[in-house]
Formats: C-alpha cells, sequence, structure tokens
C-alpha cells in the first residue's frame, strides 16, 4: 500500500500539531488536582470508552476485508502507542527537563525513516528525506534551546533519559505495526488500540497512585478535555494519517509540536517572543518542505 498524501493529510497533521501543542497548557492545569498516572490513565479510558461507543454505532466491525491480524499486532500498538509511552515519559519527566523530553519526542521522526525504509513498501530512505527531517530536528533543538541538553543533577537523571527516548522510540515502532495491519476501520483501530492500552495504563496508576482523588469540576473539565480532544480525536486522527499517508508523513507532527506550545505560550499567556523562535520556524518548515518536496509537487502539481 503506497503512501497517499493528500491536501486532507496536511490539514490532518497540521491540526494534530496544534493539539497536541496545546496538551502541554491543560495537562499543567489537571496536574494541580491529579497525579500523572491517573491523569494519562483517566484520558486514555475516557477516550477509549466514547471511540467505542462510536464505533459501536457505526456497526462495530473492525476489519474491512477478508483479510486478518493477529491479535499479537493489535496488542503492539496498543501498549506501544498510548500505554508504554505516557508511562515512560511521565516518569521520566521527574528527572530530565522539559526541554530534553521535547527533543525526544521530536526525535520520532528520525527513529521512523530507517524502520520504515525496511518495514513499510514506498517509503524508501533518500537523501532528501534524510537532510529534511535532520533540518526540522535542529529547527526543535533550536527552539527549545540549550539547555534541553544540560544535566540537571538529579540522581536518576540518564534513566530518566533512556525512559523519554524509549517513549519516542515506542511511538515510532508503533506507527509502522499500524501501518503494516490489514485493511481496518479506522475508528474500531483507534477504539481497540486505546482500550488495550488503557488496561495497564490503570493498573499502574492504582499501584503506584492508589485510588484518584474526587477532581474538582475545573480540573475535571480538563481532563474531559484532555480525554475528549487531545486523545480521542487526536488519536483517530493519527490512526488516519498514518493508515492513508504514512508513518513518515505522520512524524512530521513531532516537529510542530513544541512549535505550537511556544506559540500558544506567546499568545495566550504573553510569553516572550525569543529570536530562537523565528529561526527555529524558518527550519522546521525548510525541513519540511524538503522532505516533502515529492508530496508537494503532486499536491500543487508543480
Amino acid at each position: 500500500m503506497q503512501p497517499d498524501i493528500t491536501a486532507k493529510s496536511w490539514i490532518m497533521v497540521a491540526t494534530l500539531g496544534l493539539v497536541w501543542g496545546a496538551s502541554f497548557l491543560f495537562i499543567e492545569l489537571a496536574l494541580v488536582g491529579i497525579g500523572p498516572f491517573w491523569l494519562a490513565a483517566s484520558r486514555i479510558l475516557f477516550a477509549g470508552f466514547l471511540t467505542t461507543l462510536i464505533w459501536k454505532a457505526r456497526g462495530g466491525r473492525l476489519y474491512e476485508t477478508d483479510a486478518r491480524s493477529g491479535w499479537g499486532s493489535l496488542v503492539t500498538v496498543g501498549v506501544l502507542s498510548s500505554a508504554l509511552p505516557f508511562v515512560a515519559i511521565s516518569w521520566g519527566q521527574q528527572f530530565v527537563t522539559s526541554g530534553f523530553a521535547g527533543v525526544s519526542m521530536a526525535a520520532v521522526a528520525l527513529i521512523v525513516l530507517p524502520l520504515a525504509h525496511f518495514f513499510v513498501p514506498g517509503e524508501r530512505l533518500t537523501l532528501r528525506k534524510v537532510l529534511g527531517f535532520g533540518i526540522g530536528f535542529v529547527g526543535v533543538a533550536v527552539l527549545i534551546g540549550p539547555e534541553a541538553f544540560r544535566a540537571t543533577g538529579v540522581d536518576g537523571e540518564l534513566f530518566g533519559r533512556f525512559a523519554c527516548v524509549l517513549g519516542a522510540s515506542c511511538y515510532a515502532v508503533s506507527s509502522i505495526v499500524m501501518r503494516r495491519l490489514p485493511p481496518v476501520d479506522p475508528i474500531g483501530l483507534s477504539a481497540v488500540t486505546l482500550l488495550i492500552g488503557a488496561v495497564p495504563v490503570t493498573i499502574l496508576a492504582v499501584i503506584i497512585e492508589g485510588i484518584p482523588p474526587m477532581p474538582t469540576a475545573e480540573v475535571g473539565a480538563v481532563i474531559l478535555t484532555l480525554g475528549l480532544v487531545q486523545t480521542a480525536a487526536a488519536n483517530l486522527l493519527r490512526v488516519m494519517v498514518i493508515r492513508s499517508a504514512g508513518p513518515v508523513f505522520m512524524s512530521l507532527t513531532n516537529y510542530q509540536v513544541p512549535l505550537w506550545s511556544v506559540l500558544l505560550g506567546v499568545l495566550l499567556l504573553g510569553e516572550k517572543v525569543e529570536t530562537s523562535l523565528f529561526v527555529a520556524m524558518i527550519l522546521i518548515l525548510s525541513g519540511v518542505f524538503l522532505s516533502q518536496w515529492g508530496a508537494l509537487r503532486r499536491l500543487f502539481r508543480l
């Protein structure tokens, strides 16, 4: 199945970048009244329940043809796309700077490139793609600044960094496995993988944080927003992009997330505009343009 990158694909990826970029603001508000593990669990549980209701209302069929995939692949996608990275990154951020976590997420694109070359038909590794994604990664590093790589001096920092990189690797591998599945209903795939991912995260939340406290109305509203928009809707968009345009194209979202996060901080929180923001924007957009030149040329018939 060759990647089919259309105008709709670009709109979905841009939307994902904005939605996930805004999640940092909502997470900061939610953590005032709930622990990180229960926040992750409640997001996935709510998103999985809501997506399952929509899927069942549409007939509840998962596979669109007679081709089937074993439960092993579905469990792999569910664990690697939500459960394990949510836990790994939440735990790792106790020991590393937020900047390092952001750079780790940007590294998803660089991890996807070689994996897609070997395991996804039509996603051949080219010099243009390598240069484009490399330039985009440099743009993210410029945006976050040198503090991302500065040691915190906290015990366990090395393991924290490993956990963040592990989370990024999980997203990359799950994208490859998801792309290789036979034709499936995107809502059904989103529902099944969310429910699978919810099980281990909920168990860990109970073990580590105990019974969750009753959140205030404000915190509850933020959690519902994170579950509905940042998890349920975003996960469905992610599935649709990977299944149609491919995991390499989907990984462009990881360059947008820190960019949108900074932009929203400037626009909504009145944060100071740094020169690095404009330099980073130029580098990131240049990297996207270079790596996706073929798709852009087909889209605009250049």
